[in-house]
Formats: C-alpha cells, sequence, structure tokens
C-alpha cells in the first residue's frame, strides 16, 4: 500500500553534500489541490455568503430575531445535508457552524445586530495577536498550521530559510487580520447594513486575497531555500 500524504523526491543541487540532506533539493509533491480549493470554495460560499444574504434579506424583512433564526437554520440544513450526502463532516464546516451558533446565541441573548457583527471584529483582533505574537517570538503558529496540509520533514522545516518564510507568512496573516478588523469596525459605525456587507464580501474577498499572497510568497521563499512545490492530481480511489 502506497502511503499517504506528499511525496518527496530528492535532487542534489550543484555543490550539495551527499552527507547534508538538508543541502538538498527537494521536490515536494501536493496531492489534490484542486478538491481543496473547490471545497474551500465551497465552504465559503455555505457558510459565509449565503448566511449574510439570509441576514440581510431577512433582517429588513421579518426583523433580527426571525434574521438570526434563518441563518442560523441554514448552517444547520447545511451540516445534515453534507452528513446524509457523504456521511462525513469536514472540521471547518463543524467549527464554522459552532462559532456561528455562538455568535447568534450572543446576538439573541442581547438582541444586538452591533453585537452579532462586533464578535468577528474581535476574533480578527485575536487572531491579529496570535500570528503577531508567534512571529515575533519566532514560533510561527503558520508551521504549525501548514503540517495539517503538507507533511515536511524535519530537516527541511529546520532550514533557516524555511522557517523565516513562516515567519513572514505569519507577519502577512497578522496585518491582514488587523485590517480585516479596522475594515470591519469601520463598515460597523456606518451602520448595520454596512456592518453586514463588510463581512459577508469584504472580509472573505480580504482572506482569499491574503491566501493567494500567502502562497505566491511561500512559493518563491522555498524554491529560493532549495524546495520546490510540485502539483499533482489526487490518486484515484481504488474499487
Amino acid at each position: 500500500m502506497r502511503p499517504r500524504g506528499p511525496a518527496l523526491t530528492p535532487a542534489p543541487t550543484e555543490g550539495a553534500s551527499l552527507e547534508h540532506p538538508a543541502l538538498e533539493h527537494l521536490v515536494v509533491e501536493i496531492r489534490g489541490l484542486k478538491r481543496t480549493l473547490l471545497s474551500a470554495g465551497r465552504l465559503l460560499v455555505e457558510a459565509a455568503l449565503i448566511p449574510t444574504l439570509l441576514l440581510t434579506v431577512l433582517l429588513h424583512v421579518a426583523g433580527l430575531h426571525a434574521a438570526l433564526a434563518g441563518a442560523l437554520g441554514w448552517i444547520y440544513l447545511t451540516v445534515v445535508v453534507r452528513w446524509f450526502r457523504s456521511r462525513h463532516l469536514p472540521g471547518t464546516l463543524m467549527l464554522s457552524a459552532a462559532m456561528f451558533t455562538g455568535r447568534v446565541a450572543v446576538a439573541l441573548a442581547t438582541s444586538s445586530a452591533f453585537i452579532y457583527l462586533l464578535q468577528p471584529v474581535l476574533g480578527s483582533v485575536v487572531m491579529a495577536m496570535l500570528f503577531l505574537g508567534s512571529a515575533a517570538l519566532s514560533r510561527p503558529v503558520t508551521m504549525r498550521l501548514a503540517r495539517d496540509f503538507v507533511h515536511l520533514p524535519g530537516h527541511v522545516l529546520d532550514r533557516r530559510g524555511v522557517r523565516r518564510m513562516f515567519t513572514q507568512v505569519a507577519l502577512l496573516w497578522g496585518l491582514s487580520r488587523v485590517l480585516d478588523a479596522a475594515m470591519n469596525l469601520s463598515f460597523l459605525h456606518a451602520g448595520v447594513g454596512a456592518g453586514l456587507l463588510s463581512r459577508g464580501v469584504f472580509s472573505p474577498v480580504l482572506t482569499v486575497l491574503t491566501v493567494m499572497v500567502c502562497v505566491v510568497w511561500g512559493w518563491r521563499a522555498l524554491r529560493r531555500d532549495g524546495v520546490s512545490l510540485r502539483l499533482v492530481p489526487a490518486a484515484a480511489p481504488a474499487h
């Protein structure tokens, strides 16, 4: 049975020593990226765009409580449909559902749409502190997150250039979360409608742009340090 995970193909560069594998040029094969991107896009639509649209429409038509109930009902419907279709629930979907439930519960308890929209702003501030703090301590949280998607051997992670890249990506994410918090807070001061627009549309766009910038930045930084990433199709399921 072929082991799961990306394959590592050493390709010695000029001047590399066989006694020091860290000096070899490595090619890391990443499988199923297209499927991952499609899943992420579907999650964005199901757990962010549609609930925000429902909340915006119902808030003006039926009031706060009905709007929150409708948005929360959509999230639970998505979870149920996913479960019956595949008998599998992505962890990110469950996390989104749990966070959304908590936000709705607080908003219902306070009967305030402002409080509902303020919670993600506070979340962005906490995330910014996490990313920026980990970068300042030279223990970037992005390195731990990356291990959920790509397995890199210890001697690759120990490279100074690789660790520097993860630190830089953590700084990018931290600055992005600061910008997200400032943007949403400024829109929220203009009114609940503007806050919903910012949270439902501009925040996802900012997140996607941040991902793209970090991917390009990380890709180029790894190549400079002798690590190349190669995209390969996902293996076909065995029959």
